[in-house]
């Protein structure tokens, strides 16, 4: 939350040089960009292999990791990235067909929030280390912490590089992939292994009750306005980043989170595609690559 004494101008540069001669306000908008562009891209293949609750649920997996390292004196990005990392590794290896995995993956994500609540209780420091693990806190990002996130940027970048063909045709077709030879479970460990440290970032943005605002919407908006993959990436990028760059405009003038305007921004944008784009949209990319076409795409990639 920002205390602005100077009134919005309505002249954009000027505002905007306002804004960026704060020093906390460039720490926010460089890790806020950078949170956007990869919770775009990883957040497309979260709503493509419908693993929408298994990314809600490392963020609150992530809550008691982070309470327990607050509660330690710790980073608490270094508790959310451990226990994200091992929730994920479990979900992957539970594997997607396991029967009531949901039922499962309910049942630790409360043991683990009740487990973050006690670690928050036991906590004696101030109360504002738990409102910005839960509603996050862009604003008291630190340099240390935009140079944490841009470097863990470049792992999830660069493992998307490697992985986003076999990654993106398994989660299209899980069968034929499997049949052509793919690791599914491999494949299954890593995307698990990249939403993860894709939450542990974005949590410092929104906080792991607001995961859904990044994580997931943007990428549901982008399947209904693409027909192609990398579009709908790229869609879903440009969304997340309008959100964050207007939420950090806004919230520069206005006594209010900047999490409540990113996830306001995302909400309205959602209902206005939702219903104005048709949803057989989002399902050309699934009929286009699945099948036949997918079968001789694998062919080419992994001959048998």
């Amino acid at each position: 939350m920002v205390m602005n004494s100077l009134p919005f101008s309505a002249n954009l540069l000027t505002d905007l040089q306002q804004i960026f001669q704060y020093q906390f306000e460039q720490h926010a908008f460089e890790a806020g960009t950078v949170v956007a562009i990869i919770a775009g891209i990883v957040g497309y293949f979260v709503v493509l292999r419908r693993s929408a609750f298994a990314s809600h649920a490392l963020s609150h997996i992530g809550f008691a990791g982070a309470a327990g390292a607050v509660l330690l004196g710790i980073n608490p990005v270094f508790g959310l990235l451990l226990f994200t990392s091992g929730g994920g590794v479990g979900m992957a290896v539970l594997g997607p067909r396991s029967v009531n995995r949901d039922v499962q993956i309910g049942t630790v994500l409360a043991f683990m929030l009740g487990l973050g609540v006690l670690f928050i209780s036991l906590y004696t420091g101030y109360a504002t280390e738990a409102y910005s693990i839960l509603f996050g806190e862009i604003l008291g990002i630190s340099s240390n912490d935009v140079l944490v996130t841009v470097i863990a940027s470049l792992i999830i970048l660069s493992a998307v590089a490697i992985v986003y063909r076999p990654l993106l045709f398994s989660s299209l077709d899980e069968d034929v992939a499997e049949a052509k030879g793919l690791s599914i479970p491999w494949l299954g460990i890593i995307f698990m292994l990249l939403v993860a440290l894709a939450v542990s970032m974005a949590v410092q943005v929104v906080g792991v009750l607001l995961i859904f605002s990044l994580m997931v919407t943007p990428a549901a908006m982008a399947q209904r306005l693409a027909k192609r993959p990398r579009s709908a990436i790229i869609i879903s990028v440009l969304i997340a980043l309008m959100a964050t760059w207007s939420s950090l405009f806004i919230a520069f003038y206005e006594p209010y989170p900047v999490s409540f305007f990113i996830t306001s921004i995302v909400f309205v944008s959602y209902l206005f595609v939702r219903f104005i784009f048709p949803s057989r949209i989002c399902l050309v990319c699934r009929k286009k690559f699945s099948g036949i076409y997918l079968s001789k795409h694998l062919e080419k990639k992994h001959p048998t």
